[in-house]
């Protein structure tokens, strides 16, 4: 009987400890979790404002701007426009 009662506490103390060890994995994969779901959000947020910037650094009176000044470019006077219809 005594080898019984020895046989069912040690089966007892290694469930427990597989218990504890199973809670400290879930704690140390959730931890994770939240890392990582908060980097997602850091990376949205920069995603966002890299957007935003690229629609600033694209604007058409931006680009017409620096056309001018940089370039020297000037808009065609009618004489030098020439339309070509497409062929049908």
């Amino acid at each position: 009987m005594i080898r019984f009662d020895a046989l069912l506490v040690a089966l007892v103390v290694a469930s427990a400890l597989g218990v504890v060890a199973a809670q400290h994995q879930a704690r140390k994969l959730f931890t994770e979790l939240e890392r990582q779901q908060a980097r997602a959000h850091g990376l949205e947020v920069e995603w966002g404002q890299l957007q935003l910037e690229q629609s600033t650094w694209a604007a058409h009176a931006r680009v017409e701007k620096l056309a001018r000044e940089k370039l020297g470019m000037r808009p065609p006077v009618s004489a030098q426009v020439i339309v070509v219809e497409p062929q049908s």
